[in-house]
């Protein structure tokens, strides 16, 4: 009964989601054509994977298909898409509600989405390709691993994204989270470039052991059951699904003992207070920040950085960025030629500073993305912003000084482990100048893509959670964004081609002028047209059901 009763609930939502909302439904029908596209393909990989033909495949790509599957369930939420929270715990918080109850329905909830279907699309391909291939039982033990697989996924990023909405909403933990998810997630950089290299020169013999023993994990254990079962080995084939049961037992469990901070939305304190002493009001708002001049942009300033990294959303969003800037540098600087033995026939890659130039401008870029939906974070609370007739350029100026105050020592730190990595001390001097003229050309198409592409964030404590189709309409957002941003960064590239030797000196200064000159036109621009459309600018921001 609850589990039909939150199934109708949820269905319920998403139909009055879309009443009056175009816009909405654009995206969740154009979620629905990229799960099926990508749903599609990969059922049709499983399903040649599992013909009698392809030993070597059956061994090799349902396993480590299915660890990359959980991995992407695992991360994504965190760090791009963010979790539908169309039932959010925080609205059944004063109801009398069984936890089991709750997490059940919430469960029931969370499978209807389309993430859930583009899975269970692609991962279907076990069960036909064992039906064809291997017979009747075979299909079925497949089809039972992957239930059991599609479960463990949606509770695996459930439990993952209550248990750090909690942490990043606790003062006390909010820098182990951080260091703990970015340390965490840097791991895959390196990882995938001795991936990509080991890949290249694989032993296949020694690649299937490797499956074999990733098949008894939890990461491959459900998918892998249809291998066994294709070979016969049903002992094995029912002990990998009970291996994914009892995972997924333990993912609701964690869910569980996490879910009710979720719902109410406590934190912590900070640690003792302090004392309110002497100093002036003003003193004590600036705080740290008190070479800020005492102005009302210095007070923006100060609010602005403040809630970068006191709001659990934004903070989420400056963690994602640090964890991308670890490694994307590494990837794209360094590579499987500069960590990793290459082969002597190889062809060596082109030292070209354009490549160069090119590769860590992306980096820059990405560092302003963050701001793309700026306003969404503040929801109705831009109001007031509105109500007193502040000025859009200043609006924008402040906002953007507020998060540089994070990105650019970032940005900083970045070079610098690149270089030393690399090797080349001359060489950072022109980093760090290519990141800031990404960033700051990045900043002006995020600004202006903020003010024309802002929407309504969920009102959950959930730093995670979006609204249906607003996965995808982040990403939309952010990729027209990063477009607009290399069209932009383009004479830095040119330059850097034209340039040749001379770029190591060059890209500093002129790095740093062009990306001031670009924040200087976004700062026109987007203050401009926020000073035009301020209504229609919090109506797209103001959550509504």
């Amino acid at each position: 009964m609850a589990v039909r009763l939150f199934a109708q609930l949820k269905l319920r939502v998403l139909r009055n989601g879309f009443r009056g909302k175009p816009a909405r439904v654009t995206m969740f029908v154009l979620s629905l054509f990229f799960g099926a596209w990508f749903g599609g393909g990969g059922c049709l990989a499983l399903i040649a994977s599992m013909q009698p033909a392809y030993p070597e495949l059956t061994a090799l790509v349902p396993t480590l298909g299915g660890a990359l599957l959980v991995i992407g369930w695992l991360f994504g939420p965190l760090l791009w898409f963010g979790v539908d929270e169309s039932l959010a715990p925080a609205k059944f918080a004063l109801l009398p509600i069984p936890r089991r109850t709750l997490i059940t329905g919430l469960l029931t909830a969370a499978l209807l989405g389309v993430p859930v279907a583009a899975t269970l699309l692609a991962t279907s391909g076990l069960v036909i390709g064992s039906a064809l291939g291997h017979g009747v039982l075979p299909a079925v033990v497949s089809a039972v691993g992957v239930v059991v697989g599609l479960l463990m996924c949606v509770a695996l990023s459930r439990a993952v994204t209550s248990a750090f909405a909690n942490l990043l909403g606790s003062r006390r933990v909010r820098d182990l989270a951080a260091i703990g998810l970015a340390l965490l997630v840097a791991l895959l950089g390196p990882a995938q470039i001795f991936g990509i290299s080991a890949l290249s020169r694989a032993d296949f013999a020694k690649l299937e052991g490797f499956a074999e023993v990733l098949g008894w994990t939890p990461l491959a254990a459900p998918w892998s059951a249809a291998v066994s079962a294709a070979r016969g080995d049903y002992l094995a084939a029912v002990a990998k699904v009970g291996i994914g049961v009892v995972t997924t037992g333990l993912l609701l469990w964690w869910w569980s003992a996490t879910i009710e901070r979720a719902m109410l939305g406590a934190t912590d304190a900070s640690g003792p207070r302090r004392a309110a002493g002497s100093a002036s009001p003003v003193t004590q708002f600036f705080g740290r920040l008190r070479w800020v001049p005492a102005t009302a942009e210095g007070a923006m300033v100060v609010r602005e950085a403040r809630y970068w990294w006191r709001d659990t959303r934004r903070r989420a969003n400056l963690i994602t960025f640090a964890v991308i800037g670890v490694f994307l540098p590494v990837l794209f600087n360094l590579g499987p030629s500069g960590l990793l033995p290459s082969d002597a026939d190889a062809p060596a890659l082109p030292d070209n500073p354009a490549i160069h130039t090119a590769s860590m401008v992306f980096v820059g870029v990405l560092g302003a993305v963050a701001v793309a939906n700026q306003f969404g974070f503040d929801g109705t609370a831009y109001a007031l912003h509105l109500a007193t007739g502040v000025p859009g350029r200043r609006e924008i100026r402040s906002r953007i000084i507020g998060y540089s105050l994070y990105i650019v020592p970032l940005i900083v730190l970045i070079s610098i482990l690149v270089t030393l990595l690399g090797g080349d001390a001359a060489e950072l001097p022109s980093r760090i100048g290519i990141l800031l003229g990404g960033y700051g050309v990045s900043l002006t198409a995020c600004l202006i893509v903020s003010v024309f592409g802002a929407y309504a964030l969920p009102e959950t404590s959930n730093p995670f959670a979006v609204n249906t189709g607003g996965g995808l309409t982040k990403s939309l957002l952010a990729l027209v964004a990063m477009v607009g941003s290399v069209i932009l960064a383009t004479p830095l590239i040119l330059a850097a081609a034209l340039a040749g030797d001379l770029w190591t000196w060059l890209a500093l200064p002129v790095g740093v002028a062009y990306g001031l000159g670009a924040v200087w036109l976004g700062v026109i621009v987007g203050g401009d047209a926020v000073d035009r459309r301020g209504p229609e600018l919090l109506a797209a921001v103001t959550p509504r059901g």
